[in-house]
């Protein structure tokens, strides 16, 4: 049985890309070329989170759609005003260390890509502990 290198996989490809060359534009466009890419993991991984939230808030008779809307909506935003940092801080760090330094565009892209998704499903283990919490006549 033959085993794949992870770089050797479509996934690979996106986790494990092949930096930018050292300028500011290419460096703007090769994070740019990834928002969508990640905007898309990013939305998937909040609808599960929306999915899980709004049956584990049904059970209670708390599910409020709107809710869900706007703390959608919110995070789209904050996902991407926070996923603009990367090309600055890669910038940034080309311009504070030169090129002396090792691209760092793919390292935070997947430190990126990775926080967002743990972040969006966090709201799942807090929604779970109320109800948790309510079904055993504790809190409100």
């Amino acid at each position: 049985m033959k085993h794949e290198n992870l770089t050797d996989t479509a996934l690979g490809d996106f986790l494990y890309p092949a930096p930018a060359e050292r300028r500011v534009w290419a460096i703007i466009g090769w994070w740019e070329k990834r928002r969508l890419p990640c905007n898309l993991i990013v939305g998937a991984t909040g609808i599960v989170t929306m999915t899980v939230g709004s049956l584990i808030m049904g059970l209670n008779g708390d599910f409020e759609p709107l809710f869900w809307v706007r703390s959608g909506i919110f995070w789209l935003v904050a996902a991407n005003v926070s996923y603009t940092l990367g090309p600055i801080a890669e910038i940034g760090l080309q311009k504070l260390f030169g090129r002396g330094l090792f691209p760092a565009g793919p390292l935070l892209f997947r430190a990126a890509v990775t926080t967002a998704v743990g972040v969006t499903l966090l709201p799942i283990i807090f929604i779970a502990l109320v109800y948790v919490a309510m079904s055993l006549g504790i809190g409100p």
